[in-house]
């Protein structure tokens, strides 16, 4: 199979990172840098000068994934087949900044990923290739971030050849049928207990890896990692119903969820065994939403 050249690499400027706060360069810009490859972090693709920059290039084709800025039109046309953006969902569901968040929370069993011509348009431009990915009722955003991950990068190799080849049948979008994926907040993160056990273990999946589920136990600021549903047992929500060997076992509006992996502020991501070694968590006491 065909290989395609890499004429450049743009990203993000390299960002303050760990605790010394050091600038630290993305993981995109340390793979592109491995390859010796020439690397661009312009802070605005607005700029003529940037746009010029680019031109010299004369790239066929732009891919974009999660770049993290709006492409204006002049730099959409520039490349002979325009820019294609490889999308986490099937479009037209889940336009915008979150898809495979809000697909968890939403409770979808399907997601995917969609190539894209890229328009002036949020996530508004044909459609020109999408494969579809089961997700699983254990599913995190990190794990299912990384299954279309992979996904993407064989949808991309696959649209490209069939560029290549002229084979590519672009398909409007039907925007009847479209649903926007906001961008996450952390005060979202909140869990609500007198939701039901289903929608608080979507969010806890959902917020996985960030901005993670967060609770205030007896004034304690808690964040849940991973936690399982118990739909057999009721009680008051966000109290604590019982202590069991994998978790602390905590009310919902309908059902209950056992606790299983927790933290607390300045402390490690705990199993809950270990968390209630050095944190006492007995039954009666109750889980509020962060205010």
């Amino acid at each position: 199979m065909q290989r395609f050249s890499v004429v450049a690499v743009l990203t993000q400027p390299d960002r303050p990172a760990g605790r010394g706060m050091q600038l630290t360069a993305s993981p995109i810009k340390q793979l592109a840098l491995a390859h010796n490859l020439p690397v661009l972090q312009p802070t605005s693709l607005r700029s003529a000068e940037t746009q010029q920059e680019l031109a010299g290039f004369s790239a066929d084709v732009m891919v974009v994934a999660a770049y993290g800025l709006i492409l204006p039109l002049a730099l959409l046309q520039l490349p002979r087949y325009g820019c294609l953006n490889i999308h986490a969902s099937l479009l037209p569901r889940w336009r915008g900044a979150a898809p495979i968040q809000r697909a968890i929370l939403a409770g979808d069993d399907q997601t995917g990923v969609t190539i894209m011509q890229m328009d002036a348009g949020l996530d508004t431009g044909n459609m020109l290739l999408n494969k579809s990915c089961s997700i699983a009722s254990h599913d995190t955003a990190q794990t299912l971030h990384e299954k279309l991950a992979l996904l993407g990068s064989e949808a991309i190799v696959e649209t490209l050849h069939l560029l290549e080849q002229g084979r590519l049948k672009p398909t409007p979008q039907d925007d009847d049928k479209a649903t926007y994926a906001t961008k996450l907040n952390k005060e979202e993160a909140s869990i609500h207990w007198s939701d039901s056990a289903t929608q608080v273990l979507r969010a806890v999946r959902a917020y996985n890896p960030s901005p993670i589920a967060r609770a205030v136990l007896e004034s304690t600021p808690i964040k849940i990692w991973k936690a399982s549903p118990r739909y057999d047992l009721s009680g008051e929500a966000g109290v604590v119903l019982s202590i069991e060997k994998n978790g602390i076992i905590v009310a919902c509006g309908q059902g209950a969820l056992c606790l299983e992996v927790l933290q607390r502020q300045n402390a490690r991501v705990l199993p809950a065994m270990e968390f209630m070694q050095g944190f006492l968590v007995r039954v009666g006491d109750r889980f509020v939403a962060t205010t």
